[in-house]
């Protein structure tokens, strides 16, 4: 645990990707397997199920430190993190004034990162309250400093710390000579976190892809030049760029599997697509954009989120949310990997298999490619992408291969323009982490009628001199406070972008947004000069 919380310090401290790289490979070049597969588990986002809830956490840590219940909310508006709140106000291991059951813990004294979460944190749930608070109040008191910190952060289900999956395959790569593909695809999907999973994930041997396991996603970059910067128009694929989940579908040992990009198993999500996979040959692998499709059209994206946030998926939800599977691109086919292979063959090979095992699906279907003469006549279908309910093209040379992650040059993404309004600020709350302490998530409201009407949040796109400008201003101006938000002198203007605007009951503006976020500081207008809620109501989509 000590040389774990080391890590994360390390981590923590630097912004710097090389920086992350070397401190990383120090730690798996030392570390025993069993400890390197459980850093390995939390450090790329995947957790072990909460012990206990916050409330009864907060109630035990208030005891233990002998304070009233106010005084902890008071510390938590200031700090924002609830762990770090935790391991501030707790003594020190030595200073405890109040009786601690140490006999509760399996071990004594200083043990690997392995032994607390599969001797501790994770038998914790299964125990009654009373002898969980015994054993976490051992814990605070054996821990201390970085070591009760993250150990918060674990017991929460709120570790997370500034390194990509990347960075950590990078590692990885640096201490097995392993090739860092074959170790990225082996940390997609379902494994468990033991000494023999480490161990096989540096192995050099590449042709050992389970059942269910997904191939990491190939990603775009934004396109920032004019598209004819890239070349001839010849050597490029267009298709729409979809509103909807990046997934894979899997087809292998007569199974099927849908995977998100989040590495979520969502494929009783979505039955007609699980129910499509039994059409296709064993050893396939398709990627392409999860979609809520009726009568040949996508519906908005709130469609889909009704068909993600619900235990059961009644018929009604399933008759009037349908959903599809476009594919985009053929990952495996007949057992193989063929991300090597060039698009053109990729997506030969994907047209001829969608039109002989699924001809005439409404749940799988091949995104059309946008043809084009040239790129005058691309950039005017582009132009017509809201109309479509798109978000502009995607262009992929037609002789790459099928990329781990994010690598520039052979995949772009072509994005419209956001919708843009001017919205005046009217609450304010304090950010988490290292913005703790300062006022940097932010209500917005537009015009309707006389009245100022919330209705988008936005917490980024600001530098931090105007972080620290707006901080001043929400201290100097509250009117009212409700728990951790402020209520402020409506005065300050600011430009928002979004991706996307749809209808929503749940939304007292009756608006909701998609991916918010501050453009700029509009010092030039007034609060009467921002928006109406009528000029957002005119950018939804035409029914």
């Amino acid at each position: 645990m000590y040389t774990f919380a080391q890590l994360y310090a390390a981590l923590d401290e630097t912004t710097k990707t090389s920086t992350k790289v070397e401190a990383l490979t120090r730690y798996f070049e030392c570390a025993e397997p069993a400890d390197a597969a459980w850093a390995i588990f939390f450090l790329i986002g995947r957790r072990v199920r909460q012990a206990a809830p916050l409330p009864t956490l907060r109630a035990w840590a208030v005891d233990a430190a002998g304070i009233p219940d106010w005084l902890f909310g008071e510390c938590y508006d200031a700090v924002g993190d609830f762990a770090e709140t935790v391991t501030l106000l707790l003594p020190e291991p030595g200073e405890w004034s109040v009786e601690v059951d140490r006999s509760v813990l399996p071990f004594k004294g200083q043990q690997p990162l392995h032994r607390w979460v599969e001797e501790v944190l994770i038998p914790l749930r299964t125990q009654d309250e009373v002898k969980q608070c015994a054993i976490v109040r051992a814990v605070w008191a054996t821990l201390g400093g970085t070591e009760r910190f993250v150990w918060n952060k674990l017991i929460t289900g709120t570790f997370r710390v500034g390194v990509s999956q990347q960075l950590v395959v990078r590692a990885l790569a640096r201490v097995s000579n392993a090739d860092p593909p074959a170790i990225a695809h082996r940390l997609m999907g379902e494994w468990q976190p033991t000494a023999a999973f480490y161990q096989g994930l540096l192995a050099p041997e590449t042709t050992d892809a389970d059942v269910s396991r997904p191939y990491p996603f190939c990603l775009a970059h934004p396109l920032d030049d004019p598209p004819e910067t890239l070349g001839s128009i010849d050597e490029w694929q267009a298709e729409w760029k979809w509103d909807g989940i990046r997934s894979q579908v899997i087809r292998r040992a007569g199974q099927t599997f849908l995977w998100s990009r989040g590495e979520e198993l969502i494929t009783d999500r979505f039955p007609e697509i699980a129910a499509i996979g039994a059409l296709l040959p064993d050893g396939v692998v398709i990627d392409g954009e999860v979609l809520p499709w009726k009568n040949g059209a996508v519906l908005p994206f709130a469609q889909l989120q009704r068909r993600i946030g619900r235990k059961n998926l009644t018929k009604a939800v399933l008759d009037e949310a349908p959903s599809a599977l476009l594919a985009y691109d053929l990952l495996e086919l007949n057992g193989i990997d063929v991300r090597d292979q060039p698009l053109e063959w990729r997506r030969a090979e994907l047209e001829r298999l969608i039109a002989t095992c699924a001809p005439g699906s409404q749940a799988l279907l091949i995104s059309p490619v946008v043809a084009a003469v040239d790129w005058d006549d691309l950039a005017a279908q582009w132009a017509t992408s809201r109309t479509r309910n798109v978000e502009g093209l995607m262009l992929k040379r037609r002789s790459s291969p099928y990329h781990v992650g994010r690598v520039r040059g052979d995949w772009w993404k072509w994005k419209v323009a956001p919708y843009t309004i001017d919205a005046v600020l009217v609450y304010a709350q304090r950010g988490s982490g290292k913005r703790a302490s300062l006022y940097t998530d932010y209500t917005f409201a537009v015009w309707d009628g006389d009245r100022l009407m919330p209705f988008a949040k936005a917490y980024s796109g600001l530098t931090d001199e105007e972080i620290l400008q707006v901080d001043a201003f929400v201290r100097r101006n509250t009117v009212e406070k409700f728990g951790p938000v402020r209520t402020v002198t409506p005065e300050l203007v600011f430009e928002l972008a979004f991706e996307g605007i749809q209808r929503s009951s749940r939304h007292k503006s009756g608006i909701a947004v998609r991916f918010p976020r501050i453009l700029r500081w509009r010092h030039d207008k007034r609060p009467a000069d921002a928006d109406t809620l009528e000029r957002v109501r005119a950018l939804l989509p035409k029914d």
